[in-house]
């Protein structure tokens, strides 16, 4: 599959590239340092600032799929999202964050009283990027959420999937490490399962 890969240099973009990569598909990693990555089978690097729509709705033509993995409060995902249905590019998955899965009927994650703020911005605007898509993209766009506690970790390939709910194990504990959140994503990439939805990972 011929995959363009939206912040393909970040703590989880790069995971997403090997991910992709090791499966054997063709990868187009598209970011500001992409000149810096390694050689690869499979891979072209496309090394530009994502907020010239002009030049990434160009670099995004002919690809089959694209993958948002950006950060929401510094990068406005909005004109990529544009730019990917000017592309013509029918399919998109977005890494979102955990903020926006419910802990309770109608109460998000973010908007406990125990959300650390620091991280509150970045959780607000990811919450926004999925309100936008829910609102009706014309794209067939698939949302994944990771668990509260993201950090780069062990490939295992054994996790939950979820919906709209934060996933817990039975210590209470919320977590996935970025390998297994790379898996999972690839995974709904080649078998979708989530059209039009979010889902969530989680051990």
């Amino acid at each position: 599959m011929k995959i363009a890969l939206i912040g393909a240099t970040g703590q989880v973009g790069s995971r997403l590239l090997a991910e992709a990569l090791q499966r054997g598909h063709q990868v187009s990693a598209i970011a500001r340092r992409a000149a810096a990555l390694a050689p690869r089978a499979g891979l072209t690097p496309i090394a530009l600032d994502v907020a010239d729509t002009g030049k990434l709705t160009a670099a995004l033509a002919g690809h089959d799929v694209a993958i948002v993995s950006v950060k929401y409060s510094v990068v406005d995902a909005s004109p990529i999202l544009k730019a990917i249905e000017q592309a013509d590019v029918q399919r998109v998955l977005v890494v979102g964050g955990a903020g926006s899965l419910q802990v309770a009927p109608g109460v998000d994650l973010v908007d406990t009283p125990t959300f650390h703020d620091a991280y509150k911005g970045e959780a607000l605007a990811a919450r926004e990027i999925l309100r936008q898509l829910r609102a009706g993209s014309p794209l067939d766009w698939t949302l994944v959420s990771p668990s509260a506690l993201l950090v780069p970790g062990e490939r295992t390939g054994k996790f939950r999937i979820g919906g709209n709910d934060l996933l817990v194990d039975a210590n209470g504990a919320s977590s996935i490490s970025i390998e297994d959140l790379a898996v999972a994503l690839i995974d709904e990439l080649e078998t979708p399962r989530h059209s039009r939805q979010r889902f969530t990972v989680g051990y």
